[in-house]
């Protein structure tokens, strides 16, 4: 297991601000024998150029989300795959970790997530996404055995929004075994606003219908303003009181969002 190929695959559309920094973690991994899949939906601007100079293998297509991973799974060797998004990072022990976890026996990994950012509004996600460090009701599989992936079916094509935590519902549904790393993703939030997160949660809230649908009793993580979490870290909130206000006001800006997405739907 120590020498098997794994396959990182990443979906892209526009990406130059952050592929060239998602890439040089991806070739800083201290495991060895990795490939990289870059699935473009076209772009317009210089991801393609960026990736190719970091020796990855570009396939284009016209894919959002869910399908572009699906492709590059099919077009990938490793018998192990991992699924990151452009605008994230890896820690250097992060593909590691995983195979080291593989090879005790689990077949779904979760690399547990972090939020960075310049903006105000960045850094309230920051603190947000704090609180779910654990959680697995919020986190899910992104790095996994092939023959599990197959077996889930990859993921389902035309859901955009909750395609990772439908795929996680259905690996442990089958029974798979699940556990986590130490080492972490950070997610490159950039100068966040306000606007781009309202954007963002409203086509993510027109997306989730098809989640709802195929998951009715499965409550939507977005559909939540409070959590327990908030009440038992509230110390936590309390060290950091002006982003945690921005953070409330954030989450029901998003709240509110999404609920106009799916009116919309």
């Amino acid at each position: 297991m120590s020498d098997s190929l794994v396959s990182i695959i990443i979906p892209t559309y526009n990406s130059e601000r952050t592929i060239g920094i998602c890439l040089k973690s991806v070739s800083e991994q201290t495991y060895p024998n990795i490939e990289v899949i870059v699935v473009d939906n076209h772009s317009i601007d210089r991801t393609r150029e960026i990736a190719e100079n970091f020796r990855a293998k570009v396939i284009a297509t016209r894919a959002k989300r869910s399908k572009a991973r699906n492709l590059g799974a099919e077009r990938s060797h490793g018998e192990m795959l991992c699924f990151v998004d452009a605008d994230m990072e890896l820690d250097s022990t992060v593909i590691s970790e995983c195979v080291v976890k593989v090879g005790e026996g689990y077949e779904g990994i979760i690399i547990p997530e972090l939020s960075i950012g310049k903006s105000f509004w960045a850094k309230c996600k920051t603190l947000e996404k704090s609180f779910y460090l654990g959680d697995d009701t919020i986190e899910a599989i992104r790095f996994l055995k092939r023959t599990v992936f197959e077996s889930a079916s990859g993921y389902t094509p035309d859901l955009e929004a909750g395609e990772d935590w439908d795929l996680n519902h259905r690996i442990r549904q089958l029974g798979f075994r699940v556990t986590r790393v130490t080492s972490f993703i950070k997610h490159n939030e950039g100068k966040l606003s306000l606007s781009g997160t309202f954007l963002k949660k409203h086509y993510y809230g027109k997306a989730l219908k098809c989640y709802r649908v195929n998951h009715p009793n499965k409550q939507s993580h977005s559909l939540k303003v409070l959590r327990l979490t908030f009440i038992r870290n509230w110390r936590k909130l309390e060290r950091d009181p002006i982003h945690a206000v921005g953070m409330f006001f954030m989450k029901s800006l998003e709240f509110m969002a999404i609920l106009l997405g799916l009116w919309a739907s």
